[in-house]
C-alpha cells in the first residue's frame, strides 16, 4: 500500500507536467472539479496507508482461537484457508506493478497520445479511487488472511498486523481497474475498432488471473478476489464512462462539510439530472 500511495502521487505530478490536448476526445474534464475529486481521493488513500500501517497484529492466544474457528469459514471460501505459496505470491506482484504503466498501451493510438494529459488524469482518478475504497476498506476490517491458517507460513508473518487484512483484495482491484480503464478508453476513442473483443478479452482475464494467484498464496480468500475486481471493474470502467461528452447529466462533484459531531470530512457527490 505504501508503494501503492508513493506511485500515485508520483502520478500526479506527471499529469500536472503533460502538454495540452489537441485531437478531438471523446471526454469531458475539468481540471479544476476533476483536479479537487482527485485530491479527495488521494487523501483517502493516504488515510487508508496511515490505517494499514498502524494496523495491530494478533497474539498466539489470538490465533490459537482464529485456527480453532476455521469450520466456521463459509462455504465459497473454506477452501482457501491453509493455502500459503511465496512463488505465486511473487508472480502476482508482476502484473500488479505493471498495472501502473497500463495507459501507455493506449498511448500508441494517436488520438489517445494527443490527449495524453486528460487521459492520464483520468486514469489518476480511477487509480486513486479504488485505492482509497482499498485502503480505508483493508485498513478498518480485520479478516485474518487464508495463510493465517496455514503451520507452513512463519509465526511471524501469522501474528503480524499485515495478516489481518484479508478484506478485500488490492492486487486485483488495481489491475482490474488498470485493465477495464485500458479497455473503456480504447472502445470510445477508436468505437468502430475490430480490436475491441480482443483488448477486452485481456482487460477479463488479467486481473481474474491475479485473483487466482491471490488466493494460491493465501493472501486471499475467494469473497475478497471477486469483491476486489468488482471494485476495481467499476471504478476503471464508469469513471470514464461518467466523463464521456454524452453523460452530461451526470455529474461527480467533490464536498466538504461537518457532521453532526463537528468533525470535517471530505465526499464525493454523484449529481444525477433528468
Amino acid at each position: 500500500m505504501k508503494k501503492i500511495t508513493t506511485l500515485l502521487f508520483s502520478l500526479f505530478f506527471i499529469v500536472s507536467t503533460l502538454q495540452a490536448q489537441k485531437a478531438e476526445t471523446p471526454y469531458n474534464w475539468s481540471w479544476k472539479n476533476d483536479g479537487l475529486l482527485t485530491g479527495v481521493a488521494l487523501a483517502g488513500s493516504a488515510t487508508g496507508l496511515y490505517l494499514i500501517i498502524n494496523k495491530d497484529g494478533i497474539s498466539e492466544d489470538k490465533l490459537a482461537d482464529i485456527v480453532g474457528d476455521e469450520s466456521n469459514i463459509n462455504f465459497m471460501d473454506k477452501w482457501v484457508a491453509g493455502n500459503y505459496s511465496r512463488t505465486a505470491s511473487h508472480i502476482s506482484d508482476v502484473p500488479f506493478y505493471l498495472s501502473f504503466a497500463a495507459p501507455v498501451m493506449v498511448f500508441f493510438d494517436d488520438e489517445i497520445n494527443d490527449n495524453s494529459k486528460q487521459v492520464l488524469g483520468m486514469f489518476l482518478q480511477s487509480m486513486a479511487t479504488t485505492a482509497s475504497v482499498y485502503g480505508m476498506s483493508a485498513g478498518l476490517i480485520n479478516r485474518s488472511r487464508p495463510y493465517v491458517y496455514s503451520e507452513d507460513a512463519p509465526m511471524k508473518k501469522r501474528l503480524s498486523g499485515n495478516g489481518q487484512r484479508s478484506f478485500f483484495s488490492g492486487h486485483t482491484s488495481t489491475t482490474a481497474t488498470a485493465t477495464y480503464f485500458v479497455a473503456k478508453v480504447y472502445q470510445d476513442f477508436n468505437p468502430d475498432s475490430p480490436a475491441i473483443p480482443y483488448v477486452w478479452a485481456g482487460a477479463i482475464t488479467l486481473p481474474l488471473t491475479v485473483g487466482f494467484l491471490r488466493m494460491q498464496a493465501g493472501q486471499h480468500f475467494l469473497t475478497d478476489v471477486l469483491l476486489g475486481y468488482g471494485v476495481g471493474a467499476l471504478s476503471g470502467y464508469f469513471i470514464p464512462h461518467l466523463h464521456k461528452k454524452e453523460n452530461n447529466n451526470i455529474s461527480l462533484h467533490p464536498i466538504s462539510n461537518v457532521d453532526l459531531y463537528g468533525n470535517n470530512y471530505q465526499a464525493i457527490s454523484l449529481k444525477f439530472t433528468f
